[in-house]
């Protein structure tokens, strides 16, 4: 048996190498796209493709920050402000509602539940049309409440808490806390939030890149007068033309707060697994 289990968790050289070509093929647009930005514009065409970074990488962002029509700045400024914001109101709103769905006894919970889910089937194109006359109505058009308002709870979000914390969080724990005088709030806060913490940094993770690369609303609802970073973006390609060299630096420079997002959620995720594992 033991013998068995050395062969089962043995590496071969196959799955090494796999995992180097993976890793490769992964790293390959991005540094493309580095070496793209650092290069004047004739690089894009030339064969074979340039390996090594150039030099030119402030004047092709120097003549982002000059474009007037793509407002660069005020888009990643806006992108991070909305990002933020979604993704700390769909944390919050999926682990309270996860941890109701999961743990809490009350009528319609199953019916809730499944009306839940099945807003996830219906594709977010539908509703394109109809959001957008509601922000007229409103008045949001143009304005960050526009992209931030309607994304501040996820059905996505509030499934996987309930499916998580179902597995995670015991019944007797949630009764021990009753025992002790918690209220309800009180147990989410210093009970459920805690163990629901892996799931909620990948919640978070998810959320936060998904709002940070949403193209289709934003480009409905904003001009480039308030736009957010992938509308900012689109402004910086023309009909007829197109600086690749200026587009990819803006591009880097717009994957900078991804990287650093997902190295914070890397170590909560990390964090939340090792501690859950110490206390079993």
């Amino acid at each position: 048996m033991v013998a068995a289990s050395a062969r089962l968790w043995k590496t071969s050289p196959l799955t090494y190498i796999a995992l180097v070509i993976g890793v490769l093929a992964s790293i390959y647009p991005f540094y493309y796209m580095f070496v793209i930005a650092t290069r004047s514009l004739d690089a894009i065409n030339s064969v074979p493709p340039p390996f090594i970074p150039g030099s030119a990488f402030g004047d092709n962002f120097q003549r982002v920050l000059d474009n007037s029509e793509a407002n660069f700045i005020k888009g990643i400024v806006n992108s991070v402000i909305v990002s933020t914001v979604v993704t700390v109101a769909v944390v919050l709103t999926g682990t309270l509602a996860g941890f109701a769905f999961a743990k809490l006894r009350f009528r319609g919970r199953n019916g809730l539940m499944l009306a839940i889910v099945v807003t996830m089937m219906v594709p977010t194109q539908l509703g394109l049309i109809p959001l957008w006359g509601m922000m007229q109505d409103f008045g949001w058009y143009d304005t960050l409440y526009a992209v931030t308002v309607p994304f501040l709870v996820s059905a996505f979000g509030v499934f996987m808490m309930r499916q998580y914390a179902t597995q995670a969080i015991s019944d007797e724990l949630i009764e021990a806390a009753r025992v002790d005088g918690c209220s309800t709030f009180r147990v989410y806060w210093n009970v459920v939030l805690p163990a629901l913490r892996p799931a909620a940094a990948v919640l978070g993770l998810l959320t936060f890149m998904d709002t940070w690369n949403q193209f289709l609303w934003p480009y409905a609802a904003l001009t480039n007068d308030n736009p957010t970073l992938q509308v900012s973006l689109a402004f910086l390609s023309y009909a007829y033309y197109t600086d690749y060299s200026q587009v990819f630096a803006a591009t880097a420079v717009g994957t900078v707060p991804l990287l650093l997002v997902f190295l914070f959620f890397g170590r909560q995720i990390i964090g939340g697994i090792m501690e859950g594992a110490v206390k079993s």
